[in-house]
């Protein structure tokens, strides 16, 4: 008897033990944090869905609910392969206002996790977007001012702060950008586009932004998405629009998705590493072979920039979300999309097609970065494509002509080569359904400077701003052109991205007060300032007709005309007074006599001919 009761007490002692470690695993399992991604939503959008994505260890075995819901309802519960993940897809269909809605897991009818869950009023101006009438400022922001040397480095982010180092990171911040809005606002600017802040954690290169490593979160040695939201405002309170730069073709390999994919379809992986062929023809081409076309979308750009699967349903919706939740938390005026093409191109199409519906407030400009203008137009929207594709992008850049402009201003003048390829540049946009929305630009972050292409020749940079800030187009200048910065011959993108004279504390040069810039550089800002002043209010530049003559003699004339207002732009490489007959131009000078120089304020003759000096270049509003 007595060894009965040992035995049966020893094994309630072992069950109670058993029950108590159960417990504690239970208790410990559901201690975990939890994410949830986008982090918040807006009520009163033209879309009846929203996919949560939830993140923790082994939750995808839990049941969701809502409370609190205020309409919203579970449209739909789903899994992957992945035990870490769920995604939750609410009902907005009947949302009768907005709501800080309890998001509930349980477990066998038993809650383990209650999160709360907001649903926000929008709160955004619903602009206009950029179009014609603006001239957009690229900056990069590391590498803009540092006005905040506090985060310059932060615990847990593994590249620290090195000027020295061309391709590492030099403390540039969002604060430092908004102090200087007024020098961007004096100089005539009417947008700032920003090289991407998001989080970047990586060891090398990240000060760039193109390789996240969290797509909601401001990286914070820039600062916060409190700071990025504040900047925006500050940047509307001056008139000035922003513009978000993105990129859904990668991410980066320090993402913590890299160890936790989502779904084995997450990426677009191959039996051994297979980078992009970055043959941009192949989406085109009806010869195309199906494993060039394959490379050139699936394979990866770099290395350390895993390839994003956007034909999984679940990242595309992600990606779609994420754009849309940036667009109304910042109240974004444009999106700029990096390497357009790269992604599977329904998605793209998908992508354009939601932000239209759902914030059509927001411009949206995409990167093909090719010298072939049917590639382009290709992606256009109300083109006209032989494959039946359709792509609904409005905006993209110009790229053809940006990589003849150094060519075209820099070669001997002969039958084929020289100003003539700027001529047949803007001769090519019957290939484009609205040539005048591309992006014009001298040069931007992933090339060399325009001074230094146009081999420091203070003339031709002025012919080359003329030009850009003229023609058909929204034209974008890079920071530092206006004072005329510069970088080796051959690209080397730390050095093309250089920190900005008197962005740091201590730096001999401030070009943002002028001290320490030599005379060349102030006369060229205020030759630039000029310009984008005077555009400013010129509706005859933003989207007046664009009529141009073959030039000849290195002289290229062309006009723009609408109602009765006409410019006549003079384009001019002669080393030597050149006489320009003017009896060629008869059909836009029509009975003009007078003309005013919008450089010089002067007023010229326009009887016969015009006395052209010496590599000089004009804008005349003629009367």
């Amino acid at each position: 008897m007595k060894i009965i009761k040992k035995t049966f007490c020893s094994k309630l002692i072992n069950l109670v033990t058993v029950l108590f470690v159960t417990l504690l695993s239970f208790t410990a399992l559901y201690a975990q944090e939890l994410s949830v991604e986008p982090p918040s939503w807006w009520y009163g959008l033209q879309v009846d869905t929203l996919q949560l994505m939830l993140h923790g260890d082994n939750i995808n075995h839990l049941n969701a609910s809502v409370e609190n819901h205020n309409g919203a309802s579970i449209k739909s519960i789903s899994k992957s392969n992945n035990p870490n993940y769920l995604w939750v897809t609410l009902n907005l269909k009947d949302l009768k206002g907005p709501t800080d809605l309890d998001i509930v897991l349980s477990h066998k009818r038993k809650k383990v996790y209650t999160l709360p869950y907001q649903l926000n009023v929008i709160d955004q101006s619903q602009g206009d977007g950029f179009n014609q009438s603006d001239a957009i400022y690229l900056i990069t922001p590391d590498r803009f001012a540092n006005a905040n040397i506090s985060n310059d480095n932060i615990e847990g982010f593994t590249e620290k702060a090195n000027r020295q180092d061309p391709s590492g990171r030099h403390g540039g911040d969002l604060k430092g950008i908004q102090d200087r809005i007024d020098y961007i606002d004096d100089l005539g600017f009417t947008a700032i586009w920003l090289n991407p802040i998001i989080e970047n954690n990586n060891p090398k290169y990240s000060y760039h932004g193109y390789g996240a490593t969290d797509f909601y979160q401001v990286d914070r040695r820039f600062g916060t998405n409190e700071e990025y939201k504040r900047f925006v405002q500050s940047c509307h309170d001056k008139g000035i629009k922003v513009i978000m730069d993105m990129i859904h073709n990668h991410c980066s390999d320090n993402h913590p998705w890299m160890t936790d994919l989502p779904s084995k379809d997450w990426l677009n992986v191959w039996d051994s590493y297979t980078e992009t062929n970055h043959k941009k023809s192949t989406l085109q081409d009806i010869h195309a072979a199906e494993i060039d076309q394959k490379i050139y979308v699936d394979g990866w750009f770099v290395p350390t920039m895993p390839d994003l699967n956007q034909r999984n349903s679940k990242l595309a919706t992600y990606l779609i979300q994420n754009s849309i939740w940036w667009s109304l938390y910042l109240d974004l005026d444009g999106i700029r999309m990096d390497t357009y093409s790269y992604p599977d191109k329904t998605y793209m199409k998908n992508w354009v097609d939601a932000l239209h519906q759902t914030v059509p407030s927001v411009s949206i400009v995409g990167e093909e970065w090719t010298v072939n203008p049917a590639h382009i137009a290709y992606w256009q929207k109300d083109k006209i494509n032989p494959d039946g594709f359709e792509s609904n992008l409005k905006y993209l850049m110009d790229f053809p002509t940006n990589q003849v402009l150094a060519p075209a201003l820099t070669e001997k003048e002969s039958w084929n080569n020289g100003i003539i390829k700027l001529y047949e540049s803007i001769s090519n946009d019957f290939q484009y359904p609205n040539p005048e929305n591309l992006l014009i630009f001298p040069d931007n972050h992933d090339m060399v400077r325009a001074f230094t292409s146009l081999d420091e020749d203070l003339d031709l940079m002025k012919t080359a701003i003329i030009f850009c800030l003229t023609t058909r187009g929204i034209p974008q200048l890079y920071y530092g052109t206006e004072i005329l910065m510069t970088s080796p011959p051959n690209r080397d993108d730390g050095k093309i991205r250089a920190d900005y004279p008197g962005g740091w504390q201590g730096d001999l040069v401030n070009a943002f007060t002028g001290k320490g810039l030599t005379a060349e550089q102030v006369e060229f800002r205020e030759f630039v300032k000029t310009i984008l002043h005077w555009r400013k209010s010129n509706a005859t530049i933003h989207d007046g007709r664009l009529i141009h003559y073959a030039p000849q003699d290195g002289v290229y004339v062309y006009f723009r005309e609408k109602n009765d207002k006409t410019v006549m732009i003079i384009l001019n490489k002669n080393t030597s007074t050149y006489r320009l007959d003017l009896t060629r131009f008869e059909q836009m000078i029509g009975s003009s006599n007078k003309g005013i120089d919008i450089l010089s304020d002067e007023t010229i003759s326009l009887d016969s001919h015009l006395e052209l000096k010496p590599k000089k270049s004009y804008i005349f509003e003629l009367n």
